[in-house]
Parts: C-alpha cells; structure tokens; sequence
C-alpha cells in the first residue's frame, strides 16, 4: 500500500480511484464493509483504492478536551487498512487552516482536481467541508456535477447492535472484552512501550511489564487473559490494569505478567491483546494473600488461553 502523507506529493490524478473518507478508529468491521466496497468497486474500473483519513483526529486539533482515546494508534490503523486491501491511502496533516476548507472546495480542488475520484463510498452519516456543512445529498449533487458516483452505505448492525467506534470505546471501558472484540473482527490491543514501574510484582515472584497506555481506551480496572506480542513471538499473559488498591497507586497503570518469558523487558514496544475479563481489581489484606491471588489468575489464564489454542499450552510446556 502506497502512503501519501500530503496533498502536495500527488503530482497528477490517480487511476480512476474509487474512494471512502473517514478517521476510522479501530478499523472495525463496519469499516470493513467501506473498504471491500471500494477495493471490489476499483477492480471493476481497473483503478485504484484509495482511503483518505487523518492525522493527528480532527477533535485533537479544534476540540482537544473532547479528543477521543483510541482504540488504534495510527500507525496500526494504516496497518489494519493495507490489510484490507486498500492501494493507496491519503493522510491529510489536520489543522485549523484545513478546517476553514468549504464543502465544494474540498470536493473540487482535492478530491476532483488533484485526486481525480471516480467513486466514493461513504457511511450514511457522513459530513464534510467546513463547519461539517456538507452531507451525502451535496456530496452526490456535486458527484453529478463533476462527474464522480456516489454509493452510500447504511450502518452495519451485529445482534441488534450499530457497529461504531463510540460503541466499541464503551464496551472496552465497561470491560466487556468479548462484546468490543464481536464489533471489531479481532482481539482489542494496547501498544506501548514498557516502561519503569514499581518492580512489586518482581519481588513477589511474579515480573510485570509496565506497558505505556499513552492515548488508548482504557479498559475497565481488573484482571485479565491476555496475549503479548514481543520480538515476533506470542506469549500467554495475565494483565492488571487499575489502581493496585492493595497499595494505594495514584495513577492507573497497566502491568502485564508474561508467563514462560525470562528475559528483559524495559524499553521495548509490546501488543497487548486482551482475551478476557476475570475479575475485578480488590483490595487485600497483604502481600502474602495478593500472591495466592495471583497463582489462581495465572491458572485461569493457562486454562482460558489454552482453551482458545490447544497449541498455546504445549509450547508453554
């Protein structure tokens, strides 16, 4: 998949590029739906699939207070879409300035003139241009104008639920693991560096990795089965996310013990996948109970993941 990281860098129109425009956080599977549309809508035109999507979210620019925690980072999301099957994707550098671009003049001067859309895909709430003043009926009467198609794609639904980025953030927040993994297609995952912490869990027999949550939706405070992803390899993992109330912590933090790993982590970028919930965080009475604590959720993760691959237990052993 070709990468264009600025509208400046397409020198000449794309062949007959069919389209869809989105922030398309988690790429989850009504996202899908969006890409497969265009992948199969530019075979049929012999021309090229092409996402548009943003950097760094629209919010963080205009409203930082409101700017969502993501259930991807960018850099996994451009991973997710090349995956799909996508040519080509746009990234568009967010600002203010492009903010201030009117509904035609997007339409106009990027996506015809510079891009050379032949089809676009959108979901059926799309908005667009400044102030979002552009919807779908603009969008398909300047599609009639310049001579582009329109296609419009009604909200995916999974069991009776819409699937959206807002409703996958939700179920990771109430720690409904398995419910944000059904509106996805996979597992949901934390990347991040792990970084110093307070090195209890090494003194109490059982090494964690700190892993930086910087900017994820963060899930529910507990306990749970987990994979990790370090150096190409996958191991099992029973993860702590919350407060550690046996000590007190001020600040959450998400500490990840690796089973049958030995070796150092500090420093390195790790995928955190998280399988399922176990239970809630509590307070204990000490040291010596916390532990005991520990060993069952070790043995209820083997159980839980090796259930989920049989192979995942015989490697360990």
């Amino acid at each position: 998949m070709k990468v264009i990281r600025s509208v400046q860098d397409i020198q000449k129109p794309l062949n007959n590029p069919v389209m869809t425009i989105g922030n398309f956080d988690g790429v989850h599977r009504g996202h899908q739906v969006l890409f497969r549309r265009v992948v199969d809508w530019a075979k049929k035109l012999g021309g090229q699939s092409v996402v548009m999507t943003f950097d760094p979210h629209p919010l963080q620019v205009l409203a930082p207070s409101r700017g969502p925690d993501f259930i991807t980072s960018h850099r996994k999301k451009l991973e997710l879409i090349e995956a799909e099957g996508i040519d080509v994707t746009v990234v568009i550098p967010f600002s203010k300035g492009f903010a201030q671009i009117s509904a035609h003049d997007f339409v106009k001067d990027l996506l015809v003139d510079r891009i050379g859309i032949k089809g676009i895909v959108v979901g059926y709430d799309y908005r667009f241009g400044r102030n979002r003043e552009g919807d779908i009926r603009l969008l398909r009467d300047l599609g009639g104008r310049y001579g582009f198609q329109v296609e419009m794609v009604s909200g995916i639904e999974l069991e009776g639920t819409l699937v959206s980025s807002t409703a996958i953030r939700q179920f990771i927040r109430d720690g409904e693991i398995r419910e944000a993994e059904r509106l996805l297609g996979r597992p949901y995952e934390i990347i991040g560096r792990v970084v110093k912490g307070h090195e209890r869990g090494r003194l109490l027999g059982f090494p964690t990795a700190n892993v930086d949550v910087h900017q994820h939706v963060l899930p529910k405070p507990g306990v749970y089965a987990v994979e990790a992803d370090i150096d190409g390899e996958t191991y099992m993992g029973a993860a702590n996310f919350g407060w550690n109330p046996t000590f007190g912590d001020p600040t959450p933090s998400l500490e990840v013990h690796v089973l049958d790993f030995d070796g150092d982590l500090y420093g390195k970028e790790i995928a955190v996948r998280f399988v399922e919930r176990i239970r809630d965080e509590r307070r204990f009475p000490g040291p010596e109970a916390l532990v005991a604590q520990i060993q069952r959720d070790v043995e209820t993760v083997r159980s839980l993941l090796a259930a989920k691959n049989p192979m995942a237990l015989a490697a360990s052993g």
